[in-house]
């Protein structure tokens, strides 16, 4: 099963608003305990509102639409990044108009070219938020396509600023927040970043090959 589409069954699990085990999630799923913990992360970095913590549950409160359009990647953050602009301008009426549009575009999220949840209605982030990450787009974008290696100084949810070096995988995007995938090499492991906590984004003279283990497709199918 592709990491996409186990995450879609997460959310569709969660959408009954119960209270859900991991160990139950990941028997129903048939991949370990440790992934649905890792999906549980990049779920709720990602915007979805997802609650509980490991040993506990997960339950997600608000309610989740899945809806069917096809972007691609460069359509969206186009579109997100002048949603965005719009949104701060000092145009009452052009606010209201891109807050419109924003429920409009709820019910047409992509669901094929990045990963599935709902659009706009989830997001937590205003706009202004959602646009700090896409200076450091072009970088990220170029360094997955080279196989280019990136040190991140990056701000973590709790205001602590860390430095890595990692190996740059996959970007996805999640109703304003966009969130890269890749191989720690400072943390030794898998993580998920959100784009707009990147405080910034340098190539290092270093490219990467494949190696078991530390591929995209070794994180989608743990």
């Amino acid at each position: 099963m592709r990491r996409t589409d186990r995450l879609f069954d997460i959310i569709q699990i969660l959408r009954d608003g119960k209270l859900h085990r991991a160990q139950d999630i990941a028997d129903r799923l048939e991949v370990s305990v440790r992934t649905i913990y890792r999906d549980m992360d990049t779920l709720a970095a990602s915007g979805v509102p997802v609650e509980g913590e490991r040993g506990v549950g997960y339950m997600v409160r608000e309610a989740i639409t899945l809806p069917p359009l096809t972007l691609t990647s460069e359509e969206l953050e186009a579109l997100n990044l002048g949603m965005a602009i719009v949104a701060e301008a000092a145009d009452d009426d052009l606010k209201k108009a891109a807050l419109s549009l924003a429920d409009k575009i709820d019910a047409v999220l992509p669901t094929s070219t990045v990963a599935e949840a709902e659009a706009w209605k989830f997001a937590v982030y205003p706009f202004a938020d959602a646009t700090r990450g896409f200076t450091h787009m072009p970088t990220l974008r170029a360094a997955i396509k080279s196989r280019q290696k990136l040190h991140l100084d990056y701000r973590r949810i709790d205001g602590v600023l860390t430095a890595r070096t990692i190996r740059p995988l996959n970007m996805e995007y999640w109703g304003r927040v966009w969130t890269l995938t890749a191989w720690c090499e400072t943390r030794d492991d898998f993580r998920v970043f959100r784009v707009d906590l990147i405080e910034a984004a340098t190539a290092l003279p270093e490219l990467f090959v494949d190696e078991p283990g530390k591929r995209l497709a070794d994180y989608s199918l743990e």
